[in-house]
């Protein structure tokens, strides 16, 4: 992505960041392409277990495991896991699972009883196509085949139980979970402040984030300072996501998302658009940008990659 193509006000961080949009986007879609291959082998018909799921959880699971996205988090983890030397493809198990947790939650937060979608990734939502039952059970299986492909598939038992506790908590009731239901209360009982905005989102996108930082990292030999600057880079970006997010549900195609826009204003939620305005949170994505971008500056040039990725998750367009 090149300085030429941004607004005036992001053009001189696209000039400090981007190593090449060509040469990012190769990098992108490789590990993209890898990612796919290694969650199809994780749920596929080849694995050890998988003559014990039944036909219609196998085929659930799969549809929402398999059914695209970008695999931000994923890529993050091999990210991470390069930006410290090693071979990313070595952090494959912490970011398979770490797609699976994701992938369940997005089938969980689907639900009627949630947030009510029937559209997903451009096709319809599990539930509509499985029915509630196999969509929550297809959830939990997501859930656990994650702390699953931890426990068996990284090699070493320390660093697979250190992962294995980052992501219970990142994903669980101080993380992700307990975001979700904040942000669900949320709608009842008005945020009031910016403050309590981003808490909801520190803990709902911002923890598994950090969390995919920590992963790829503790994979990849990370000492505890560059362990500790992941994180905050992790944190920073969540924010920032989650402020294109709401952007793109404001400005947004439903064809380009394949979702519908406009749901958070109709579900009345607190997004950073409603207490700041479209330019300021423009604005605050940025500066988020910057500061993700700062912490990076310990990795010299390994971490070239991943300031290109802070840059790509504000200028997305879906």
């Amino acid at each position: 992505m090149s300085a030429a193509h941004l607004p005036a006000s992001r053009s001189s961080v696209a000039m400090n960041l981007s190593s090449g949009a060509v040469e990012f986007t190769q990098h992108l879609r490789e590990l993209q392409k890898q990612i796919e291959a290694a969650m199809d082998a994780a749920l596929g018909a080849t694995s050890e277990v998988s003559r014990f799921v039944p036909p219609s959880l196998f085929e659930s699971m799969r549809y929402s495991a398999l059914g695209g996205g970008k695999r931000l988090r994923p890529v993050l983890v091999l990210l991470a896991s390069e930006a410290c030397g090693a071979d990313p493809l070595q952090a494959m198990p912490a970011a398979v699972a770490l797609e699976m947790i994701h992938c369940y939650s997005l089938i969980h937060d689907d639900l009627p009883a949630m947030d009510d979608d029937d559209l997903r990734r451009g096709r319809p939502t599990n539930h509509i196509v499985y029915g509630e039952a196999t969509a929550i059970l297809a959830g939990d299986g997501l859930l656990t085949r994650a702390f699953e492909v931890l426990a068996t598939e990284i090699s070493n038992k320390e660093l697979a139980l250190a992962c294995v506790a980052d992501l219970a908590s990142a994903a669980g009731w101080c993380g992700m979970v307990g975001g979700q239901a904040a942000d669900l209360a949320a709608e009842t009982t008005p945020v009031t402040t910016l403050a309590e905005l981003e808490q909801i989102h520190h803990r709902k996108t911002g923890r598994l984030l950090a969390c995919a930082l920590t992963m790829g990292g503790r994979l990849g030999g990370a000492s505890v300072q560059q362990l500790e600057s992941l994180a905050r880079y992790g944190f920073a970006i969540g924010l920032a996501f989650q402020i294109a997010d709401d952007l793109l549900d404001v400005e947004g195609s439903s064809e380009k998302l394949g979702k519908q826009t406009q749901k958070d204003a109709q579900a009345g939620k607190a997004t950073y658009p409603g207490f700041l305005g479209i330019e300021a949170s423009r604005e605050r994505a940025t500066d988020l940008v910057k500061q993700a971008c700062r912490e990076l500056e310990l990795f010299g040039p390994r971490g070239q990659w991943l300031s290109d990725l802070a840059l790509y998750i504000i200028e997305r367009d879906h």
